[in-house]
């Protein structure tokens, strides 16, 4: 047996050349009704220097694809001018559509690669969003991630003042209150749309001499500060991402943080803080158990420690005797790892994934979209017969995945099958930039653990308590709405925003 330090090794050395899945079990429409949802990866490049930013930025994108799948889009800066596309599809398919390349290359590029929340799925809310001059020209270009719980209000304000809105996601908001106070000079304009909006936003953009980038004054959704020399700066989702273009990671930037250039300046940086006191860390628990990429850091924090540890923390909470330990690729593997590390219970990577599958089958009947998961992952029988197993996931959503991966382990024989999940039961909703599915649908807001463990058919289910994962996190300085229905910021009259 392979220690579990190449295991490890192993397991993180494959998302430097290939895409990350988190939960493979998941059919292409489980993952949009069984699973949170980001809502998308941002990415953004600056330099003194003319840069290849058409490659840099895919580099970048590519490294974020987990975050979004629906769409990606790229602004790029050049002499004055900023170009943009964006189009359906994953990030190496779009790029591939870009018939001239050095069109996009310049000194400055923005990237986004999406997951619907707020809005619909229409092109028009593809992102960068842009604005432009009466020459029609843009003149300013924004990428967000999260979600405005004040955003139907400002909308009507602006509405009212004669401001033209051209898509229904809550990002064109920001996009429209930047653009209205240009006037007060950049940092001025981002200022008064801070002062205005609420809710988790992450922000890069770029005018057409310079780039900015802004976060939350809760920190909700994560945004990363890198450099690849003195004059040529990364900002991104996670720290992925600059690994990705080669940057150094230099920090986080920080709740209510204002980073941008100066057309006087040029090659430096300057930040902003818009208030320390309101300034408080409360970003997403949910990065780091579900959401980020294993080998990217947060906070200081690297991801794939904090999944590792949740699988020996909840070894402590629940121990059980079985013969082996399974973690549903990809996001479940690391606290499988713990676990047995734990345990000392032997983990095999018995789920087998196919490399070379994609996204895009079309079948007509439920019986054949069942056939598609075996596609993906296929059991290695022979090493789980008559065995008591251990499965680790990430989550428990609404339940139907987790109950058609039961079935699978006891068609390979399983004579055991203990549950375990690594995040708390989810039993609220997110307003905060991800996308679950109402209360109704979340099956541990509705079943009690022991009415979820006979509905699942296993011998045993538990998951980690909040406790423990603000012991594995370090702080309570996180947000835990969607296991304790508690906000850092209100959630706003409604849901759905715009339509």
């Amino acid at each position: 047996m392979k220690s579990l330090d190449i295991h490890k090794s192993e397991y993180l050395k494959q998302f430097k050349t290939q895409t990350y899945g988190r939960n493979l079990f998941r059919t292409q429409e489980e993952e949009r009704l069984d699973a949170p949802n980001e809502e998308c990866g941002i990415f953004g490049l600056y330099s003194d220097n003319d840069l290849d930013t058409f490659s840099l930025s895919q580099f970048g994108l590519f490294a974020l694809q987990h975050r979004g799948q629906e769409a990606c889009g790229i602004s790029v800066l050049k002499d004055g001018r900023i170009t943009n596309m964006k189009d359906e599809g994953l990030v190496l398919d779009v790029y591939k559509e870009i018939q001239e390349p050095e069109t996009f290359m310049g000194n400055s590029a923005i990237g986004h690669t999406r997951y619907t929340t707020a809005g619909d799925k229409k092109k028009y809310n593809f992102q960068p969003f842009f604005a432009k001059n009466e020459y029609d020209q843009i003149i300013l270009s924004i990428a967000h991630n999260g979600n405005l719980t004040n955003a139907k209000e400002l909308k009507q304000e602006l509405e009212a003042e004669g401001v033209v809105f051209r898509a229904t996601s809550d990002s064109e908001v920001i996009l429209r209150l930047i653009q209205k106070n240009l006037d007060l000079g950049l940092r001025g304009a981002i200022k008064a749309t801070m002062e205005k909006i609420e809710g988790a936003y992450s922000v890069v953009g770029m005018t057409r001499n310079k780039f900015f980038a802004f976060r939350d004054f809760n920190g909700i959704r994560p945004l990363v500060l890198g450099a690849i020399d003195e004059r040529s700066y990364v900002v991104a989702s996670e720290s992925v991402a600059l690994d990705a273009v080669g940057a150094q990671y230099v920090r986080d930037i920080l709740p209510g943080e204002i980073i941008y250039t100066n057309e006087n300046e040029p090659g430096k940086l300057h930040s902003y803080m818009m208030d320390e006191a309101k300034g408080k860390q409360r970003i997403c628990s949910f990065e780091y158990i579900y959401f980020a990429r294993p080998d990217s850091t947060l906070e200081n924090i690297n991801v794939y420690e904090i999944r590792e540890k949740s699988g020996e923390k909840i070894w402590e909470q629940a121990p059980v005797e079985a013969d082996l330990v399974i973690g549903v690729p990809d996001s479940g593997v690391p606290a499988a790892i713990g676990f047995s590390k734990a345990s000392g219970i032997p983990f095999r990577p018995v789920l087998i994934k196919n490399r070379y599958i994609g996204r895009s089958f079309i079948v007509p009947t439920q019986e054949m979209r069942e056939r598609v998961v075996n596609l993906k992952l296929n059991p290695i029988i022979s090493e789980m017969k008559d065995k008591r197993v251990v499965i680790i996931d990430d989550s428990i959503v609404r339940g139907t995945t987790s109950k058609r991966l039961v079935k699978i382990l006891k068609d390979a024989g399983v004579k055991e099958i203990h549950f375990r999940s690594v995040s708390p039961p989810i039993i609220a909703p997110c307003y905060l930039g991800i996308d679950t599915p109402s209360k109704d649908d979340l099956i541990s807001a509705n079943m009690t653990t022991e009415e979820l463990k006979n509905y699942l058919g296993v011998d045993s289910l538990e998951f980690l308590s909040i406790d423990n994962l603000k012991t594995i996190l370090g702080s309570a300085n996180h947000c835990f709405g969607c296991f304790t229905e508690e906000y850092p910021v209100g959630k706003g009259e409604e849901v759905d925003l715009f339509n």
